[in-house]
């Protein structure tokens, strides 16, 4: 079955607190991430929260990549939602967890767009469980 979207929804915990309070080395490694996801870049905009913390999203020509972070808690939430074929979010993914020095990334994985008999479309979970 076609699906118009693969959509992960990551809770990655044990970051590095220096890394993911630092809202330049966040964006880096988001540009960083959708480039391996093989996503063109269209806009992005982050926000670093006082005392701590840091916002973000990169708009991509299939969609975006999100993020939301705690560094007081070592923990940093993050979307990848790509359309099409060619694209690779699992490798977003994997990158991201790396550069944040993640020690635990759990994963909901979602098929969306997923063509219904009735002309309307829905979503399936695909895989729910650690990375």
């Amino acid at each position: 079955m076609y699906t118009y979207g693969r959509h992960l929804l990551c809770e990655v915990s044990g970051c590095d607190p220096s890394i993911i309070g630092d809202v330049d080395k966040v964006k880096e490694i988001l540009y960083q991430a959708a480039g391996l996801a093989k996503a063109e870049i269209m806009e992005s905009t982050f926000h670093h929260f006082s005392p701590q913390g840091v916002s973000g999203v990169v708009v991509i020509a299939e969609s975006h990549l999100s993020i939301h972070t705690w560094p007081e808690f070592g923990y940093a939430a993050l979307d990848i939602y790509t359309c099409g074929e060619h694209t690779d979010p699992e490798g977003a993914l994997n990158y991201c967890s790396e550069k944040f020095g993640a020690s635990e990334v759990d994963i909901t994985r979602i098929e969306r767009g997923l063509k219904e008999e009735t002309g309307g479309f829905s979503h399936r979970l695909s895989n729910v469980g650690a990375a």
